[in-house]
């Protein structure tokens, strides 16, 4: 369960298809990237890229969440904020990102966790794992540094997570599957 998730959108009059008309918010959740429908307080509003209160408990906007959406779900411009929002929350726990690059170990024979982040292939996971054997890294600047290929580190999880989100892959290593039968 999500305590703070980021708007994304906000329709104030709901959306066109509903019969109840209220004012909703998508959210992006902060702990595990969860994409919510809420609706808001009688007199509350809420502003794109703000991160609020969402868990149990007194909320200052939300009134109640009203279900979990898939990434298809999202509004157009949902979609379009939805990567920036995410790299925003990426570079907020940048420690939990590079302590899973300093802990990332294989899935399989042939599958590497670290194989699963885009941009980063076999030559790059090699002079990462190279590199956090003689000392794990401490920021994404230090990933920067001691692994040349690597421009961008927020990128690049934010690119998966975008890619966990749309459904477009088959191990999630920083999102929840939307349907887990």
């Amino acid at each position: 369960m999500e305590d703070y998730a980021w708007v994304i959108e906000y329709l104030p009059a709901g959306k066109a298809t509903d019969m109840k008309k209220e004012s909703l918010v998508q959210l992006v959740g902060h702990q595990f990237f969860t994409l919510l429908e809420a609706g808001l307080k009688k007199d509350a509003t809420a502003i794109v890229g703000t991160k609020i209160f969402v868990g149990k408990g007194d909320r200052d906007e939300v009134d109640r969440i009203k279900k979990r959406i898939e990434y298809g779900e999202l509004t157009n411009g949902a979609k379009e904020i939805l990567s920036t929002i995410i790299k925003r929350i990426v570079e907020d726990r940048e420690e939990v990102f590079i302590n899973f690059v300093n802990k990332a170990g294989p899935i399989s024979m042939r599958v590497h966790q670290l194989d699963l982040l885009p941009g980063i292939g076999k030559r790059n996971m090699e002079e990462i794992l190279k590199a956090r054997e003689e000392t794990p890294f401490t920021s994404f600047a230090d990933l920067k540094e001691r692994v040349s290929t690597v421009s961008d580190p927020a990128g690049i999880f934010t690119n998966r997570i975008i890619s966990e989100l749309e459904g477009n892959e088959r191990y999630f290593l920083f999102t929840k599957p939307q349907r887990a039968y």
